[in-house]
């Protein structure tokens, strides 16, 4: 399934569950705290930090999910066709990144 296929089953789940979107600045809000619960798993299960007892059963894949739903909700509030947006970033990147990082001595 494609990036667009997503957006709209957001945008289904949304009228159906959820009544209508947050206003687009709550959304970036909401965005702000699951892009940090995916840092704290990240940061204490893969980092140097010790991971908390309650922390071990959060579900790093289900964090990342959030995030991407939040991400789908705030294209669809501003009509943003975002495999369209992915699609442009992805073949800019290829362009710009060709070599770049096969060339960086610090990843060999």
């Amino acid at each position: 399934m494609d990036i667009k296929n997503y957006q709209k089953i957001v945008d289904e789940w949304i009228s159906k569950h959820g009544v209508r979107y947050f206003n687009i600045l709550t959304n970036m809000a909401q965005l702000t705290e699951e892009v940090g619960e995916v840092a704290r798993i990240i940061s204490r299960r893969y980092g140097e930090q010790s991971e908390k007892e309650e922390d071990k059963n959060k579900d790093l894949g289900e964090e990342l999910a959030d995030v991407v739903f939040v991400i789908m909700c705030l294209a669809n509030q501003t009509d943003i066709d975002l495999q369209k947006a992915f699609d442009k970033k992805l073949k800019s990147k290829t362009k710009r990144d060709n070599k770049r990082h096969r060339l960086n001595k610090k990843l060999n």
